[in-house]
């Protein structure tokens, strides 16, 4: 079996983990062309960022973004539980999803 960048997302579990609980994340998960590719061109990730005010909502999202760009020096897609409303999508993501975090 081929490596996949998954490997190195997890060889930075900690970091991330620590930037997951700075911004009060519930949970992230990786999906798409991280899980199945050694060289992806971007980061798409799940992440539940729990009920907030929508401003609070806002800064952390758009944080963890710019954070987790700056830890793997690639583009980052962030994509919320409401990202999933297309079955396609949503089948394709729970397929593919790894757990990098839970609070």
């Amino acid at each position: 079996m081929s490596a996949t960048y998954l490997d190195e997302v997890e060889s930075r579990r900690a970091e991330v983990a620590a930037i997951c609980a700075r911004l009060g994340v519930r949970r992230l998960e990786l999906f798409g062309s991280g899980t199945r590719s050694a060289t992806p061109r971007d980061l798409d990730f799940l992440v539940d960022l729990g009920d907030r005010p929508p401003s609070d909502y806002a800064r952390a999202y758009f944080a963890l973004r710019e954070q987790l760009e700056t830890l793997f020096a690639r583009p980052v897609d962030l994509v919320t539980p409401p990202g999933l409303a297309n079955p396609f999508f949503r089948q394709r993501v729970e397929q593919e999803k790894a757990l990098l975090y839970a609070a």
